[in-house]
């Protein structure tokens, strides 16, 4: 069960080709005009990345060309929204977040394209200084906007990645490995492409998400799991060894010579029986070998 997402791309200080990570983050931003539940929402870029990143996606982003490449329109990068239902919404939490000291570079509202007035376009948006206390920062857009936050260090960087409610998918950008490594373990999310985006879907890996993102996978091995009914069946290991109920646990219990009472089994016998029971969880599964070995000399006490 698939929930949506607010999927972060870290980009760390010592990330090697800037330039050809901005092409990653403009795909992962704005393919399917930002309709993908893995789609980049959030770029978190430390502090001596972030103005270097602005400069490289803010010409990119303005240059962008929308239109309706089934109608033979040529030069078209970003197409049409499925629906207009969500544009209010982009809107109302763009211009919140400027009146909150974010800024606006581009876009940030819908747009009439004159070769398709019945499209559902909104201009490709570019928005910094997006703080996390911003409700544009934990709210799924699934549209063209491009969200840039500032991260004071790694720990900062992981911090805003969990501070949603989701758990879908991350990147995360840089050369030393170790750091990647403890971004990947560190973030709460399902899947983690590192100096990637979502690589992990074509390589058929388990796909899907965690905390409000859902749960459950498919893809690989897990996957296949998920569709599948499992059956167990238990068969004796040794051909000489089979299943018997001990006569101090077998139904009706019978009591032996001088342990009756009364009319039925008497207190010492049903005494007994509890711990040969015990007995047998204690030595079954006791920690240490001193308990193992008490649950042993139970079963030979009351056996």
């Amino acid at each position: 069960m698939e929930l949506g997402g607010k999927d972060a791309a870290i980009i760390l200080d010592d990330v090697a080709n800037l330039e050809s990570v901005a092409s990653i983050l403009m795909r992962g931003v704005f393919q399917s005009a930002g309709q993908n539940c893995v789609g980049i929402e959030r770029i978190i870029a430390l502090p001596a990345v972030y103005p270097r990143l602005i400069s490289l996606l803010t010409p990119r982003i303005r240059a962008l060309r929308q239109g309706d490449p089934l109608a033979n329109e040529e030069d078209v990068d970003v197409g049409a929204a499925i629906s207009p239902a969500g544009f209010d919404e982009l809107e109302r939490l763009i211009a919140d977040a400027v009146s909150r000291g974010a800024k606006l570079l581009a876009g940030g509202t819908r747009y009439i394209n004159p070769k398709a007035p019945k499209g559902h376009y909104f201009a490709p948006t570019l928005l910094v200084d997006v703080t996390p206390s911003m409700p544009i920062a934990s709210h799924e857009l699934f549209g063209p906007v491009c969200v840039l936050m500032r991260a004071s260090s790694i720990d900062d960087a992981i911090a805003i990645t969990n501070s949603t409610m989701y758990g879908l998918g991350c990147s995360v950008f840089g050369s030393k490995a170790a750091d990647l490594q403890r971004v990947a373990r560190e973030v709460s999310v399902g899947m983690v492409a590192i100096n990637d985006f979502a690589a992990y879907y074509v390589c058929g890996l388990p796909f899907g998400g965690v905390r409000g993102s859902g749960y459950g996978r498919f893809g690989g091995r897990e996957g296949l799991r998920a569709l599948c009914n499992m059956k167990s069946v238990c068969v004796d290991r040794w051909p000489l060894m089979k299943t018997s109920i001990p006569p101090r646990l077998d139904y009706v219990a019978v009591a032996k010579q001088g342990e009756m009472m009364g009319k039925g089994v008497g207190k010492g016998a049903k005494a007994m029986a509890w711990e040969f029971a015990r007995g047998i969880v204690e030595l079954g599964y006791g920690v240490g070998a001193r308990q193992r070995v008490e649950g042993l000399v139970r079963l030979v006490r009351n056996g």
